[in-house]
């Protein structure tokens, strides 16, 4: 009979442990999460002209995006790296390709987008949360708006700049509580 209650003991004690594994391991997930936004906006050339995205599946970071220098590149890689938990990143982080006339295009659609009235919330903090990513000509527009008015807005800015090839526009617009 003491047998059988060990036994017994013993499942129960197994089953629960395999249950708390799997809610340490989704807290785990959550807490790396959290400390790879907080290091890659805490980057020191992370600017509005960049434009960096992350997956986290497991023990394993994924970092996607494009950035201007490729020293952002690799401090992103460092920075992630370090977290507790990490065990591998993918670095799939391009660097755009220097260019003088992107370079131009680049400060005249800032102007355009965060110089206009209606926009400049948008320009107030360190991270701004509208990205500006040109790359030959072709320029792309990540992050997030209040509404869709200002999605817009910013797209039809962009596309009024001269010598621009093309614009994306993938802003995202953040639901309102």
């Amino acid at each position: 009979m003491k047998s059988k209650l060990v036994v017994v003991l013993l499942v129960l004690s197994l089953a629960t442990m395999g249950f708390t594994q799997d809610q340490l391991s989704a807290r785990a997930q959550e807490r790396i999460t959290r400390e790879v936004r907080h290091e890659l906006l805490m980057l020191p050339y992370f600017g509005v002209f960049d434009s960096i995205s992350y997956k986290v599946d497991g023990s394993t970071v994924t970092l996607l995006g494009e950035v201007v220098r490729p020293v952002t590149k690799s401090d992103a890689e460092s920075a992630v790296k370090h977290i507790e938990g990490v065990e591998k990143v993918d670095n799939q982080i391009d660097v755009l390709p220097p260019s003088p006339m992107d370079d131009g295009l680049r400060m005249r659609l800032y102007r355009e987008i965060y110089g206009y009235p209606a926009l400049e919330k948008y320009a107030l903090g360190v991270q701004k949360p509208i990205r500006i990513i040109v790359k030959m000509g072709r320029v792309t527009l990540e992050g997030v708006v209040d509404n869709e008015t200002d999605k817009n807005l910013a797209g039809v800015r962009a596309n009024s700049v001269p010598g621009i090839f093309q614009v994306t526009n993938n802003l995202q617009v953040v639901p309102s509580k």
